[in-house]
């Protein structure tokens, strides 16, 4: 992991209170970086500001920001132009109030960032962040960053104080999609099976449980090539249409999903129900020493019911086996985005 920059200064006031802060930003990509090359030879390629109609290159510094104003003209604004806007000069993050968290939907959610106290004394950082702790509230802030007045909600994460940038309004779509017209209907038995499926797979949010497929995929064929391997074989695992019309029938999806999800669960309980019954009859063996003869015709018993019972688990197994296979075919995408314990 890179070591963390600050990318701004300024203060975060709330009232009369102003907290000197730095910006860090909170994330960072673990995508593997790549560069444009001539796939025949591996030359870079480079990419020049040149002037339209001419080959004749432009500097950096020369370069301005056209916008188009409602009419249609074209307005040209420079860097001196846009740095005397009067929020430009404002190294400010100013709370304007705390609002419930639930009432933030996270679709306005954008990025994150970290901010750390400058002043000698942290106290009145530290202060915030705990009343915004007690409160469960957000605090709604405005500040500009790189030429644009953002929105955004402050929490308190792992002690420090996240802004959290947020999307304008008229930044989210609104989603136009003819479905949403159509009246659809869904049986009552439909939804509770639904509902049943959704309680099977409940689980508590753990990232560290996923892994980016993609990226390790990516680096093993990096590898293979590097060492003068070839590229991944195409994959067998696609379904086929006969596959898909096997599940046309929601509700007959969504039951053999329900019953696979219950097999692979008792399969799991039954496994530890047989260890802990086995474990006990070695020691009752120990404590009972008897007389020859009786010994004899105990064993006989006791081999005629391990018998019995081997027979009867092995039928068990294999039914719990076929039932595993199910599992297997038919919801490996959760297993597959975790990491292999």
């Amino acid at each position: 992991m890179a070591d963390m920059r600050s990318i701004w200064k300024g203060d975060l006031s709330f009232g009369l209170v102003n907290v000197p802060v730095k910006v860090y930003s909170a994330t960072e990509s673990h995508d593997r970086k790549s560069y444009q090359v001539d796939s025949s030879d591996g030359t870079r390629i480079r990419y020049r500001r040149v002037r339209e109609g001419t080959d004749k290159e432009i500097d950096y510094s020369d370069i301005a920001n056209a916008y188009e104003t409602d009419s249609g003209e074209t307005v040209i604004l420079t860097k001196d132009d846009l740095a005397t806007l009067p929020s430009q000069k404002s190294p400010e993050i100013s709370i304007l109030e705390f609002v419930p968290a639930e009432q933030v939907d996270p679709i306005y959610f954008d990025k994150p960032y970290y901010l750390e106290p400058s002043s000698k004394s942290p106290k009145a950082y530290v202060l915030l962040a705990r009343a915004l702790e007690e409160t469960d509230r957000l605090a709604i802030a405005l500040f500009t960053l790189r030429n644009r007045t953002r929105i955004a909600a402050l929490r308190v994460v792992d002690g420090v104080i996240t802004l959290q940038t947020l999307l304008w309004p008229d930044e989210i779509r609104k989603p136009d999609f003819g479905f949403l017209d159509d009246d659809v209907e869904i049986r009552d038995q439909e939804l509770k099976m639904a509902a049943s499926l959704i309680e099977s797979m409940a689980a508590d949010f753990d990232p560290s449980e996923f892994e980016d497929t993609y990226q390790n995929e990516l680096a093993k064929l990096i590898e293979a090539k590097a060492e003068g391997g070839e590229a991944f074989p195409e994959s067998d695992e696609e379904k086929s249409e006969d596959e898909d019309s096997e599940v046309a029938d929601l509700l007959a999806a969504l039951r053999a999903s329900v019953k696979d999800r219950g097999t692979a669960s008792s399969d799991d309980e039954s496994g530890d129900e047989d260890s802990e019954k086995k474990a006990p009859a070695k020691k009752a063996e120990k404590k009972a020493p008897a007389k020859k003869a009786a010994t004899k015709t105990a064993a006989k018993k006791t081999t005629a019911k391990k018998t019995a019972t081997t027979k009867s688990t092995a039928k068990k197994t294999g039914s719990s086996s076929s039932g595993s296979k199910s599992t297997a075919k038919n919801a490996p995408a959760k297993k597959s985005s975790r990491k292999a314990s």
